[in-house]
Formats: structure tokens, sequence, C-alpha cells
């Protein structure tokens, strides 16, 4: 019955943003909301490995940029489409989680997180120096029309997020509320526990690490068509790494709502000091955010507000 009522919910906010498109002609808003629902999508994911499963990843740029990077290969080879290249940049990014967790799952704590780091270094060095997809100093992409529902292409982009952000929340509610979830939130707990009393833990660890970098990768297909042009600092921003980790710390990390919250809220902030201050204060407004609310809220949002209502019952 919650299924239905989730399906029914994202067909009233596709309907919704789709309505919007015809009665606002303002791009930066498009602009601006696109940036805020690819946050979703990458805090989502982040959160199925580092919120249900424990394990950090300060790797959320080398999943995102791989996807980045893949749509630019395929624009560039085969001129190929977008769905083709969200669909291409989550398989490549998904398969990159599956090796990468394979490699370094065995290891735990800060040493797994430093791994991920790693990678994303690896991954920056290797498209620095491949010609074909811009290399260091970039490629300008040019976008298509964008047919006739739409009267510019930040349109189509700002439904196209908007339709990913809603998957990936149905896929992170999904695994919350089936077996899959109580396995991950097993490991969570206590691994050692967990492989004591039978729970498959590498299995479970490797789809974490597959589902998210596939979202990761989804998540950045779209974003040689959003700024026109890419190069490696772009594609692979810190502030990646940073919002994917604070946002779901902020909303809550043990819930699928909580990096929701978390992205809606931060992003927006973001975005509202990119216009009305400056473009460089974002990360320092994150990091002011998270400091405070790992000590004073450290479940985040969610957290906070269900101890509020048990406070209020009892």
């Amino acid at each position: 019955m919650k299924g239905r009522w989730l399906l029914a919910i994202a067909v009233v906010l596709l309907a919704l943003a789709f309505w919007l498109t015809r009665t606002v002609d303002n791009r930066y808003i498009y602009f601006s909301a696109y940036a805020v629902l690819q946050y979703v999508v990458l805090a989502t994911a982040w959160n199925i490995l580092g919120g249900y499963t424990g394990y950090v990843n300060f790797g959320t740029g080398a999943f995102f940029a791989l996807g980045v990077y893949t749509s630019v290969f395929l624009i560039q080879a085969f001129a190929a489409p977008l769905l083709v290249q969200i669909a291409a940049g989550g398989l490549v990014s998904g398969l990159l989680g599956l090796g990468i967790g394979y490699l370094t799952l065995r290891l735990r704590g800060v040493f797994f997180s430093i791994a991920t780091l790693a990678l994303a270094v690896v991954l920056e060095t290797v498209m620095i120096n491949w010609e074909y997809v811009g290399g260091a100093k970039g490629i300008n992409i040019i976008r298509p029309a964008p047919g006739a529902l739409f009267e510019n292409y930040v349109q189509l982009l700002f439904m196209v997020m908007g339709a990913l952000a809603i998957g990936a929340v149905a896929v992170a509610w999904f695994i919350e509320h089936s077996r899959i979830g109580r396995g991950f939130a097993a490991i969570r707990d206590n691994e050692e526990a967990a492989e004591c009393t039978g729970v498959p833990t590498l299995k479970l660890k490797l789809l974490a690490t597959t589902v998210s970098g596939c979202l990761m990768g989804v998540a950045g297909a779209p974003f040689p068509y959003y700024l026109s042009f890419v190069d490696p600092g772009s594609a692979f921003n810190l502030s990646y790494a940073v919002n994917s980790l604070a946002m779901p710390m902020v909303g809550g990390t043990t819930t699928w709502l909580g990096p929701v919250i978390g992205a809606i809220l931060l992003g927006t902030a973001q975005q509202l000091a990119t216009v009305t201050i400056s473009s460089e204060l974002n990360l320092l407004i994150v990091g002011v955010v998270l400091v405070l609310f790992v000590v004073l809220a450290p479940d985040g949002i969610v957290g906070l507000v269900g101890r509020l209502v048990r406070r209020r019952e009892a």
C-alpha cells in the first residue's frame, strides 16, 4: 500500500514539474532546480553505501565524473541520445563500483575511505591525459534541439533529473523496506556479528557499492548537456564529495528521507548564496551546517524530529 502511495506522489510531482515548464519561463530556476535534484540523486546514492551499510565513501567525484565522461565519449563517438548516455553512465559506474568494491571492501573504516579517495585521484589523472574526451583543456558540447514539448533544453534536463531523483529515492525506499535493507543495517551495526549469524556480508557490500556507483553515474550522465562544457575541474569538483556526504548527515543517514531533506535544504541554500553573495561560500555553508548538526543533532533532522515526537508521546 505504501508503494502505491509513493508511486502516486511521484506521478503528481512529475506532473507538477511539467506544468511548471509550461507556465514559468525563467531558465535560472530550472538551472538551479536541476542542481538541487542532482544532489538528491547523489546524496541518496551515497547513503545506500555510507548510511545503510556504514562504509564512508569519499570517491563520489570518481563515479559522478565517470558518468560524465561516458556521456562525453558517446556524444563524440556516436552522437548518442540522452537516454542512452544515462543508461551507459549508470552501467559503467556501477561496474566500477562492483570492481572497486571487490578490491577494497575487505578494508574497513578509514582505510576504505582513503581507498575511495585515491580512486578519484587516479581516475581524474586518466581523464586529464585522455585527449579524445577533452583532456586537461576540456571540451565543448553542443546541445541538441529540446523537442516540441519544451522551449529550451534546460527545461528538458530539469524534467529528466526530476525523474532520476524520483527513481533514486524509490530504489533507496525499496532497499530500506526489504531484506536487503535489514542486511545492510546488520552490517552497519556490527559486521562481525552479522557474519556469525549467516548474513552474506560480502555480497551485500558488493551490491551496495554497485547500486551506489550506478546512481552516481546516472547523476553525472546529463552533466555535459547541463553546462555545455566539461573539464576535469568541473567533473571531479570537490563539492560533489563534500555535499554527497554532508547532505545525508544533515537529513539523517538511516532512512531514505534524510538525504532528500538534506539535499533540498543545503542545495537550495547554496543556490541562493550563489545568486545573492558568492559561489565561493558554498562549501563554507556546508561545512558550518555539518559541524552544527554533528554537535547538536548527530542523527540528522529525521532523528531530531523523531526524538521530539517520542518525548511528547512520553
